[in-house]
């Protein structure tokens, strides 16, 4: 058991059953990412952000995206990372390897811009990922032009939208300084600790 002393959360997660109406969000959630992430146990306190945030990710972790959701879960993590978000960083790296990301490849996804494991329209997307996390925005006309060489119109949406709603998550998580749950926090620290990452204020 993790003895680490924990300070109080600035705001609690409230167990799941504190709103019924939820019941059905919350599984969903549960069923994709394994459990009920702290984030979404916070928001709860708005029930209709919760569903209005569900229903936006249910697009962008749509099955039938054009573009392939291991990349995708690969984009968020590198946002995150970008932005600074040691919580989403954990979330997305342990996502990507529970969708099959390999590990040589989530690994080098620190060095995408010269690892041969990333070809040039993931480096594309990634680049323009960094750049977005950054404030204010980097994305330049010249990055777009490089993103339009690979990807067609939809996949560029489905991209952005990746990372727009993790700029979302990552102002969410690190001004809440949510709580991070146990299974992102042993993959965090058993897989991303070399390369820098740490808990932080998410040890609650």
């Amino acid at each position: 058991m993790d003895q680490r002393t924990r300070p109080a959360p600035r705001l609690a997660p409230l167990p799941p059953e504190h709103t019924p109406e939820l019941k059905e969000q919350f599984e969903m959630s549960r069923k994709r990412m394994g459990f009920i992430p702290n984030s979404q146990l916070i928001m709860q306190r708005k029930p209709k952000m919760v569903k209005g945030f569900n229903a936006l990710s249910a697009a962008i972790w749509d099955p039938e995206s054009k573009v392939d959701l291991k990349f995708k879960r690969l984009i968020a993590h590198v946002i995150s990372r970008s932005a600074g978000c040691q919580y989403c960083m954990a979330h997305t790296a342990e996502g990507a390897h529970k969708l099959g990301v390999d590990d040589p490849k989530l690994d080098a996804v620190w060095d995408y811009q010269t690892s041969p494991l990333y070809n040039a329209a993931e480096r594309a997307a990634l680049d323009v990922a960094v750049a977005a996390g950054s404030v204010p925005n980097a994305v330049t006309d010249e990055m777009f032009k490089e993103l339009q060489k690979h990807w067609t119109e939809e996949q560029i949406v489905e991209i952005i939208g990746v990372i727009s709603i993790f700029g979302f998550l990552n102002r969410w998580n690190d001004t809440f300084a949510t709580p991070l749950e146990d299974e992102p926090l042993h993959f965090g620290e058993t897989r991303l600790a070399a390369h820098g990452w740490s808990v932080g204020k998410h040890l609650r």
